[in-house]
Order: C-alpha cells, then structure tokens, then sequence
C-alpha cells in the first residue's frame, strides 16, 4: 500500500467536502464498466511569490477533460472545470508541489453498460507529489501487452476503461525487473509507455510517434514539441520501429506526472547516459512551469491561495 499524502478537500458533487467525506457506493456504474475520463496536472509553489500556486497549462487540460466527457455523453464545459479547479486549490491552499485528478464518470447506479439515460458526475482530488520516476533515468521493457486502437476505443479521450491494458504492462513490466513498460499499436510500432508519451533523438532529430499511431494528444508531449521547434531541433512525428529504440542517440517520456523522464535501458539495450537533447528540453520545461521565461507565460495560470 502507499501512503499516499492526499490534499485535505475534495470537490465532489458540486461542492468542497473533506476528503474522507467524498464516497461512491460499490454500485457505481463506471465502476463496473470503466465510464469515466480523468485528466491530471501538476501545481507547484510560485518561486516569486509564496501566496499563490502555479498551474501548467491548466486551459488545454480543462478542454481536454471536457472533451473526454463528450465520449462519455456528458456536457461539462471546460470553463466549469476551469472554476472547479479554481475553488478546489484555493480551499486547499497547497505550499508543495502537488498533483491534481479531476475526473468524470457513470456516477448512476446500475448494471447495464450503457451511455445513455444515466447519471454523471465530476470529481476532483489532489496529493502532495514529488517526482513520479526517477529522474536519474528508468529500465524499459516492450511489452507482450498492446495499445489499443481508435477504431475500438476513443484514444482521443482519457478514458478510465482504457488503462487496463496500461495496468497489465507496468505490472508486467515491474514483475521482470524493468521500471516502466513500452507498448506497440496493433501495426508493430512504437506507441507510448504505460501512462506517457515517448520521443527518441537519432541524429541530433527529436522523433515522436504520431496521433495516426494510437498514442493520446498528451499536452507534456504538445509541451516539448514546441519547446523543441523554439530551441531550434528538428522534430518528426512518424511511426517509430522496435529497432530504433535500442540504438537511438537518446529515449524520454513525457506526461504530467512522469514530466520529461530519460530511459536508460530498452530490454538488454542500455543508451547512452549523455543526453543533450533530453537535457536542454526538460530544463527549458522547468523554467517554463516555474513562470521564469516570458514568452511562455499564457502556459502558466496563477491562483493565489490569500
């Protein structure tokens, strides 16, 4: 078990209730049937100013959760979310770097898989997190486990429902000596790890698999993009073969938790410890989410706590 350091306060039911408070019964719908969406960000203390937080991106990460609910039948404006988030951190008030789970699901109770004519809801919860993976760099196996496709799940969504296949590998993965697993699409390529995305750099080239290659828009990932085309590396996003993986210059992940995480191990492949690219991202990452560089501060929301 972990003793996870949970934030004091959910929202939940459309108000702010003591985390022990915010309960489903056993006979919640997405419970059964994996319903639900989430999304997730990442708050930290404003160096500048020690009475208010800083949220990254918080506008593509409320678009994005009401977009997921669109999968699930469920009208949830981004701006709803946007102010839930709001009200949530400023009941918190939060002085560590802290992780946030808004997440919108069945909340009906029932037995039939269905969308429609049932109840949903839109909880938020948060905890005290540091960092996710070693920073050091982590092992990564491919796993015997597949990214599911498009055309049978809509990827486009943080769907709750989805993560099984993600659960299989870490365990997988963990259970044969690897940190975090690798999974290939249904065609053979490079898809992503088990809750993020993943880049390579050959030849002074940060690659990525594309949206075509069954990965989620993840918005660490749109992140580093751009932070890369800035910094003036070229970027390519195609599918990835297996064998890239195992003699490229450098491998990371990228995801909210995860931020930007090197590889240093593919199965028995080890990569090199000298990472350039990876390096020169990830820093310009840190300063972007502590509101040090100006030309990012529209990736950057402010809530004072006072």
């Amino acid at each position: 078990m972990h003793d996870y350091n949970f934030l004091p306060y959910a929202f939940f039911r459309g108000q702010l209730v003591p985390f022990p408070e915010a309960q489903i019964s056993i006979a919640t719908h997405a419970l059964h049937y994996g319903t639900g969406a989430f999304g997730g960000l990442r708050g930290i203390p404003d160096p500048e100013n020690p009475d208010r937080v800083l949220l990254f991106r918080l506008d593509r990460h409320c678009q994005r959760l009401s977009q997921s609910a669109k999968f699930l039948h469920f009208d949830l404006s981004a701006e709803d979310i946007y102010k839930a988030i709001e009200a949530f951190v400023q009941k918190n008030q939060p002085r560590q770097s802290f992780y946030l789970r808004p997440f919108v699901y069945t909340s009906d109770l029932g037995i039939a898989p269905r969308l429609h004519n049932i109840e949903k809801d839109f909880f938020i919860y948060g905890l005290l997190l540091g960092d996710y993976l070693s920073p050091e760099g982590v092992s990564c196996r491919i796993s015997s486990w597949y990214r599911q496709e498009d055309r049978s799940l809509p990827l486009r969504g943080k769907i709750s429902g989805a993560y099984i296949s993600s659960s299989l590998a870490k365990t997988e993965a963990v259970a044969s000596g690897f940190d975090e697993a690798i999974l290939m699409n249904s065609q053979g390529k490079v898809s992503e790890a088990t809750g993020m995305n993943l880049f390579i750099v050959r030849n002074g080239r940060l690659i990525a698999p594309g949206y075509d290659q069954d990965i989620l828009e993840g918005i660490t990932r749109d992140s580093v993009i751009r932070v890369a085309e800035d910094l003036g590396i070229p970027v390519e996003q195609r599918p990835v073969d297996k064998s890239e993986l195992f003699v490229a210059d450098e491998v990371f992940l990228s995801g909210t938790a995860a931020k930007v995480t090197p590889v240093k191990q593919v199965e028995n492949y080890y990569l090199s410890s000298n990472r350039p690219i990876t390096d020169k991202i990830r820093q310009q990452l840190t300063l972007i989410t502590e509101g040090r560089l100006p030309a990012y501060q529209d990736w950057v929301f402010p809530i004072a706590l006072r």
